[in-house]
């Protein structure tokens, strides 16, 4: 057993035997679902980084820095736009404070509408969570040299990932958050210089890779590039301008003040981050190159592989680390999310509806142990999911586009205007959501009208399927809230609390 994975096992170890002792506070709903509401800023600050940084970051940033150069600087910037636009967002979301996006979606829109959400978010989550699945077969292939193939990593992260979060809830994702968040941190400060330095420098990659690496719209990525990769920025905006598992986040916080001044942080932190991996990602490609070209190296393994041969062992070791730590983390902070609405927004709201009974421990229980039976349900299917995964890439953008398409507009509309109504909300849900199911196996019916032809993961007619759902939601949201009954003041009172006089 080498260096690498006896590190690795050694710190898994820990989180479990952490994990283990922090399940011990959680005795009930909130404590599962949200933390008892009592995360403090620093945990918040972290926790948030890594509800974000995950194998999107490390994997499906990778591969998309790999194949495309810097064009990738489109992926994470959308995120940034969005972080910056929720930090002034973040305290009337913790204000609100209830468990899932689906409350807020019923409360605007009514019950239809949380479970058309809900559907949205199950898929979109479940498919996150199976390619955190894959990225941890890529690392455990990488650090044992081959020994471990990456099917048997896959269903090696996916056993740590569903025993984590089935042991302890989010009490057990914020607890973990803390030392991933510092580890991701830290690895990627001290591994930065040193893949820029084994690459040879700018000089090098400008002799290596091609021009198309250099361009603003990369050539090599394929379909019409000047739609496709602002697409995968803007999918990532609106996946971050909605995710549900970032709300719980804010809900699970102290205080409103808290959870905003964790997100201004947070703005800081994933810019840095985001950065700094797509920096060492298209130098370490071009030190790869050879390797990439004949296939013998997938794309999306070309951080794991730098942390292997162009980093020294102690940070090396480090950063497969925060890969580790990344895969685990979102896989958590992902699987978690959309079990709490299969509790919170189907099961308690629709069949069986709790009660005021004397016995709210025991009930406070029972869906304590429901949810932990669902996080293994989601997780096998999740699993299975990524066994069949062909790119990470494509399955995180066809993820983000399903929820940002069909929730992300709805939610910002029911958080910031007043006008928007419960027709036009519902409508732009269901639009958004079938809509793009259809585009997304349109290419398994009409292959001839796929950009590239034939390929189901292009686009169809050459417009990625993020512009025409984008397209169809906002008409229908905007229209449609012109010609119908406005809320009633309750519903926006609740929404838009008013300020109380006096004391500030």
């Amino acid at each position: 057993m080498n260096f690498y994975i006896i590190v690795i096992l050694i710190y898994l170890i820990a989180l479990t035997v952490m994990n283990f002792w922090k399940s011990r506070k959680v005795k009930d709903k909130d404590d599962m679902m949200v933390a008892g509401r009592s995360i403090p800023m620093t945990k918040m600050v972290f926790t948030l980084i890594c509800t974000w940084i995950g194998s999107g970051t490390f994997i499906a940033g990778a591969e998309f820095a790999a194949k495309a150069g810097w064009s990738a600087l489109w992926q994470p910037a959308g995120a940034w736009i969005g972080i910056i636009i929720i930090y002034f967002l973040a305290a009337k979301i913790r204000t609100f404070g209830q468990y899932t996006v689906g409350d807020i979606l019923e409360l605007r829109y009514g019950p239809v509408a949380r479970i058309f959400g809900a559907i949205a978010i199950i898929i979109s989550f479940t498919i996150i969570v199976s390619y955190q699945f894959k990225a941890g077969g890529y690392i455990l292939n990488a650090i044992s040299d081959g020994a471990i193939a990456v099917d048997q990593g896959m269903f090696m992260a996916a056993v740590f990932v569903i025993l984590f979060t089935t042991i302890g809830g989010m009490v057990a994702v914020a607890n973990t958050d803390l030392p991933n968040g510092i580890v991701i941190l830290v690895s990627t400060v001290l591994s930065t210089p040193l893949v820029l330095i084994a690459a040879g420098g700018w000089h090098k990659i400008k002799a290596v890779l091609p021009a198309s690496h250099f361009q603003v719209f990369s050539e090599q990525f394929g379909g019409i590039p000047y739609l496709k990769i602002p697409a995968i920025g803007l999918s990532g905006m609106l996946l971050l301008l909605g995710v549900q598992s970032m709300y719980q986040k804010f809900y699970s916080a102290k205080t409103p003040q808290e959870a905003r001044k964790a997100t201004g942080i947070w703005v800081i932190g994933t810019m840095f981050i985001e950065s700094v991996v797509v920096i060492m990602a298209v130098f370490a490609a071009s030190y790869f190159w050879t390797d990439l070209q004949s296939g013998a190296m997938d794309h999306a393994a070309v951080i794991i592989q730098a942390a292997k041969q162009m980093i020294p062992l102690p940070v090396g070791v480090l950063l497969l680390g925060a890969a580790t730590a990344v895969v685990i983390s979102t896989g958590m902070n992902y699987l978690l999310s959309p079990t709490t609405t299969m509790i919170h927004d189907i099961y308690t709201r629709f069949i069986k509806k709790e009660d005021n009974s004397e016995d709210k421990e025991k009930d406070g229980k029972r869906l304590v142990v429901l949810q932990k039976i669902l996080i293994i349900i989601v997780g096998v299917v999740a699993f299975l999911i990524a066994w069949k995964m062909q790119s990470v890439l494509e399955s995180a953008y066809f993820a983000y586009t399903i929820y940002g398409v069909a929730i992300t507009p709805a939610l910002l509309g029911a958080l910031v205007s007043k006008r928007v109504t419960k027709t036009a909300g519902l409508v732009s849900i269901i639009s958004g959501t079938v809509l793009v199911l259809f585009l997304k196996f349109a290419g398994n019916i009409w292959p001839s009208i796929m950009v590239p032809v034939g390929d189901p993961n292009g686009d169809p007619f050459g417009i990625p399927i993020i512009y025409p759902g984008l397209a169809v939601v906002l008409i229908t949201l905007i229209g449609i809230s012109f010609f119908t009954k406005p809320p009633s003041k309750e519903v926006i009172d609740k929404i838009f609390p008013k300020k109380k006089k006096g004391k500030k």
